[in-house]
């Protein structure tokens, strides 16, 4: 699920669907705007294999739970971490 497997192609598993919205995620956007923009962005892209609302919520929480999207007001806020801050 979240990496590909035989039943999951690749630009639909969770963290390539995950990493489609950062791409949306340029400026704070509301739930609603990052789905309406990562339909489009798929088709624009010819990524044909369907995406669900709870696949897109999934990944989402995937993304929250690894510390890089964050809730302000209601809007979606991409994180920005540099690789060399993340180092231990």
């Amino acid at each position: 699920m979240i990496t590909p497997t035989k039943g999951i192609s690749p630009d639909r598993c969770l963290l390539a669907v995950g990493a489609q919205i950062l791409l949306q995620l340029e400026e704070p956007r509301t739930v609603s705007q990052a789905w309406a923009r990562l339909k489009s962005w798929r088709l624009e892209n010819k990524h044909f294999s369907p995406v669900s609302f709870e696949w897109f919520v999934l990944a989402l929480d995937m993304l929250y739970g690894l510390g890089v999207v964050e809730l302000h007001q209601d809007l979606l806020v991409a994180r920005r971490v540099h690789a060399a801050s993340a180092q231990r």
